[in-house]
């Protein structure tokens, strides 16, 4: 929480007091509301009236947060966590239990119920006020520049947030179905939840690290062996002997460097198949010859050796023509 983000809270909550006191003492900014009621901007514009009926979906709850659940969740799988899907919840909890206290606690009836020209409606079982549609957009689309990972990204979608805000605040306003001050305080509502995310990152932080307990447990108990494996491959110094740990105690690999030759010999559980003992290696000239020494023919009995002289009468039994 910086000092700056700091001072924007305290300014943005100053604002939102001011407008409920504004509300509550029926200043000119319930008169300026009636004004625009009675104005009836959906009477003078009507050729917008059917794009700004689907325009106002961007701010109601359901719809958004499940398309940006979708998004988050794509993000979360990526990055093998799940703080951008618990910062989303953090975020939507906080403004439903802030928004709808106030809602229910002021109870002001929308324009289209009204009772009394020029009364502030406050008290009458309503639920309009703050406006829920400009807090969600605020809130919604601003947990996607939070998030974002870059500055760039950061700014765009901060712009893009607050366009969306703006839009749907002000369709709502067009429709009659919030008075303007409803949605200036629903745009005070859903910053003050942004800005208060900083304080929930801690406990965002803790229920994640539970959450990936569990689902790392029940991970090793459907696939006890898909941790089973060599470690990477690196830079060991000599004698380490580096080992991988399940949640449970149970070392899953350890390997040994040996010492100065760099041999290096695997350890691993039993797996059912016989390991046989390193072979010393030898070179070629260290090895066994694989042939017999002498003549590769096999000895005969009417052959003389090619050492022995040949007589000319068995030279001549062997070539003559008898």
């Amino acid at each position: 929480m910086t000092r700056t983000r700091q001072w924007l809270f305290g300014g943005t909550l100053a604002v939102y007091a001011a407008i409920v006191i504004g509300v509550l003492t029926s200043s000119w900014l319930v008169a300026f509301d009636w004004q625009v009621m009675f104005f009836r901007p959906y009477k003078q514009w009507p050729a917008i009236h059917a794009f700004l009926d689907y325009f106002v979906v961007l701010g109601q709850r359901g719809p958004t947060a499940v398309a940006v659940a979708a998004w988050l969740g794509w993000r979360c799988w990526r990055q093998r966590n799940l703080h951008p899907l618990l910062v989303l919840g953090a975020s939507l909890l906080l403004l439903n239990v802030t928004v709808g206290a106030a809602k229910l606690g002021m109870g002001r009836l929308g324009p289209h119920y009204a009772t009394s020209v020029g009364s502030t409606e406050m008290w009458l079982g309503g639920d309009i006020f703050p406006s829920g549609h400009t807090a969600n957009a605020v809130v919604t689309w601003g947990v996607l520049a939070y998030l974002a990972t870059t500055s760039l990204r950061r700014r765009t979608l901060s712009v893009f947030a607050a366009v969306g805000a703006l839009g749907v605040g002000m369709t709502t306003v067009y429709l009659g179905t919030h008075w303007v001050s409803d949605v200036l305080l629903g745009w005070a509502a859903g910053l003050l939840v942004l800005l208060a995310m900083p304080w929930l990152e801690p406990g965002v932080t803790w229920v994640e690290d539970r959450l990936m307990g569990i689902i790392l447990r029940l991970w090793l108990r459907l696939r006890p062996d898909s941790l089973r494996g060599p470690l990477p491959a690196g830079p060991l110094a000599p004698g380490v002997s580096p080992q991988r740990i399940s949640p449970d105690g149970e070392v899953l690999v350890r390997e040994t460097i040996g010492a100065g030759s760099g041999a290096r010999s695997a350890s691993r559980p039993p797996d059912g198949w016989p390991h046989h003992p390193t072979r010393p290696y030898t070179i070629r000239s260290e090895r066994t010859p694989v042939t017999p020494a002498g003549s590769r023919r096999p000895p005969h009995a009417d052959r003389f050796p090619r050492t022995t002289p040949l007589s000319p009468s068995s030279g001549r039994g062997r070539n003559g023509s008898g």
